[in-house]
């Protein structure tokens, strides 16, 4: 999913655009979107619809964006007008999903090490069975759940910083 709002986003700036208007829009999730064709936008969305400029005809530093307001002197954003805050916070949310992911690991590992200390100690078939069964599933959460954080890792570590340089913001803004 990211690959694919990261090569659209790539096409959108580094397209040769000469007509037509990009519109970009907030869901209800909080995940931005851009079209180039309005009635691609979903019609609950179209009230809060925003127009992005083509950056050849306004400098970033000297036009309005999304509400923003216009630069001051020695403040800086990137080619959507986000600042550092917008960057710091969205390395913030990965790091805690890490940390909260993570956090969810080890609870499941321990959850794993109970059921097969029960299982060891059990002496009948029918709750072994029930045991295996049991563990079976933590395992594949634990599985699954590992794949989430390397995912959340490769996002905080990789797909952020190069997101950050195609838009203009400075690197120590997402570390």
């Amino acid at each position: 999913m990211m690959h694919h709002i990261l090569l659209f986003l790539i096409l959108i700036f580094y397209a040769n655009l000469a007509f037509g208007e990009i519109y970009r829009w907030t869901d209800e999730r909080g995940d931005v979107h851009y079209t180039d064709d309005y009635t691609k936008v979903p019609e609950r969305y179209r009230s809060n619809i925003k127009k992005i400029e083509d950056e050849r005809e306004t400098a970033p530093a000297k036009k309005e964006i999304d509400g923003l307001p216009k630069s001051k002197e020695g403040s800086s954003r990137d080619r959507l007008g986000r600042g550092e805050e917008y960057w710091k916070a969205r390395v913030e949310e990965l790091k805690n999903k890490v940390k909260a992911l993570q956090d969810k690991n080890e609870n499941l590992r321990l959850r794993y090490n109970e059921l097969t200390t029960k299982y060891n100690d059990s002496k009948s078939s029918v709750e072994r069975g029930n045991l295996r069964v049991e563990r079976d599933q933590i395992k594949s959460e634990i599985d699954q759940n590992k794949a989430e954080i390397e995912t959340a890792k490769i996002m905080l570590e990789k797909k952020i910083p190069e997101e950050a340089d195609l838009f203009g913001a400075k690197p120590e803004w997402v570390k």
